[in-house]
């Protein structure tokens, strides 16, 4: 890990946060079904956190490289408007959202847990990742949430930045 003790500060500057799906948004876990159906689950607590986080105008977009309508549907359902799916190139779909809202790399918090990631997590401005995300991750981030993957790392993240900017409303 990168020992930067003032990533809190960083905090205040975040406008988006980009998340994977596998590893982070879930446990990386998948059931395949007989019909050949992949089945993931998703920590409604960390939903409930995304919802909070684009209702206090923070963009919230996920990358993944997965190929599920089900993942689509559901980060639809909780506001997510940006989601590109099968993305192998995580770097061109962050390019590509980068422009589309004009932001800096610098203004966005990025968590993702393995390897795919790497490229996109070397150049924002703040890298985090789950407990349980791979070495090579861990190392490049700022910030290693105490949660798994699919257990509320998104939650911890996410509400560390709305209580920094003040737009955590819960306390």
């Amino acid at each position: 890990m990168l020992e930067n003790i003032n990533y809190k500060s960083q905090l205040k500057n975040i406008k988006s946060i980009v998340l994977d799906v596998d590893g982070v948004l879930t446990d990386g876990t998948i059931v395949l079904m007989e019909n050949g159906d992949m089945v993931r689950t998703m920590n409604i607590k960390d939903g409930f956190a995304i919802q909070q986080a684009i209702k206090s105008g923070i963009l919230v977009c996920v990358i993944t490289g997965a190929r599920s309508e089900a993942v689509k549907t559901r980060l639809k359902y909780l506001g997510v408007q940006d989601v590109y799916i099968g993305a192998f190139n995580k770097m061109e779909a962050f390019e590509d959202y980068l422009a589309t809202y004009s932001l800096d790399k610098s203004e966005v918090l990025y968590m993702g847990d393995d390897m795919p990631d790497y490229e996109v997590m070397k150049i924002v401005g703040l890298a985090t990742c789950p407990k349980d995300a791979v070495n090579e991750i861990r190392e490049l981030c700022k910030y290693i949430s105490s949660f798994d993957g699919g257990k509320g790392c998104v939650r911890d993240v996410v509400v560390q930045v709305l209580k920094a900017q003040g737009k955590w409303n819960f306390n």
